[in-house]
């Protein structure tokens, strides 16, 4: 192809990928709302077969020049999009994750009942038979939990005495325990989802024959006010997490009018958001417990934080990203 029918051809997607360009790096330099254009990278990828096809066809070394030139421009704003992990995730959260949630709405209320519902049957009856408890848990694990939320302790919840270097340490150790509990909880979704509804049972059960018997032992004035505070992030994640798991099973039982392989596909990316959304509610679950459930705040105020907590998490997945639901 002579050079003025390339040119020709190329001239359009290359005024067109100048201009994205330019809007870039005025709004950067401006300091204001970056722009997102979605076909940005695709043009920036013919840009570069362009300047490659331009370099082996020998045309002149004015446009080879200028092709470089536009090349290293949109490779300077690609790195630079790529290079603001917070903006991305703060996107993700307002956007992405709270529309998807909304879309498997009813496999999301699945989960929940399959968690909450046995979470608070368990809880009553644990504190009507204080022998139930030991169904789930052993005697070793029961004096533990008694010993963490005795009244008597400074620092329920946690052994030794609270410093700023066991808020940390603690901080760690919730991140990995939550987040573990979050992706065993999706990751059995694999088994024909029957692994995710398992687990969501027996963590529910679990949870509320803790709740039942610690309350039955009038502990409730220390275990109460330490969970009221990171509770509504842990259990609605966990809850979230099961819900992707289930996503996978679904695929797999009931891939409907496409193959097992390609629903589990179009699902698997779907509870992969979800997750992912997830572990976010987790790591400012595990924030909360770490550096406030324990500290001294009166009773009152670690309530009233807590059903905030409830109420902000209901408007956050209800409200979030509301404008573009419709959008994947």
């Amino acid at each position: 192809m002579k050079q003025d029918a390339f040119e020709a051809a190329a001239s359009p997607i290359w005024t067109n990928y100048r201009a994205m360009l330019d809007a870039l790096e005025n709004s950067r330099q401006r300091r204001a709302h970056v722009p997102t254009f979605t076909t940005f990278p695709h043009l920036h990828r013919r840009l570069c077969s362009d300047y490659a096809l331009a370099r082996s066809r020998r045309y002149s070394p004015g446009l080879i020049a200028e092709l470089e030139v536009l090349v290293r421009r949109g490779h300077r704003q690609l790195y630079r999009r790529r290079s603001a992990p917070l903006r991305s995730v703060l996107d993700f959260m307002a956007r992405r994750f709270p529309r998807t949630l909304r879309r498997h709405s009813a496999v999301v209320w699945i989960a929940a009942a399959l968690f909450f519902l046995p979470m608070i049957g368990m809880g009553i009856a644990v504190h009507q038979d204080a022998d139930l408890v030991y169904s789930l848990l052993d005697a070793e694990q029961v004096a533990e939990l008694e010993s963490l939320y005795d009244p008597a302790r400074q620092t329920p919840g946690r052994a030794g005495e609270r410093q700023a270097d066991t808020d940390v340490a603690m901080f760690g150790f919730y991140v990995m325990n939550n987040v573990g509990i979050g992706f065993r909880t999706f990751a059995g979704g694999l088994i024909l989802g029957l692994g995710s509804l398992v687990i969501l049972l027996v963590n529910g059960l679990s949870i509320g024959a803790v709740a039942g018997h610690l309350t039955r032992l009038d502990y409730g004035a220390t275990f109460w006010p330490f969970v009221s505070g990171h509770g509504p992030y842990e259990l609605t994640a966990i809850a979230i997490c099961g819900a992707a798991g289930l996503l996978l099973g679904q695929a797999l039982l009931a891939p409907g009018q496409r193959s097992r392989l390609a629903a589990l596909r179009a699902n698997a990316r779907d509870a992969v958001i979800l997750v992912g959304g997830a572990a976010v509610l987790l790591v400012f679950a595990a924030v909360i417990e770490a550096f406030w459930s324990a500290g001294p705040a009166p009773s009152a105020l670690k309530y009233s934080v807590g059903v905030l907590g409830w109420v902000l998490v209901a408007i956050y997945l209800t409200l979030a990203g509301r404008a573009g639901d419709d959008a994947p």
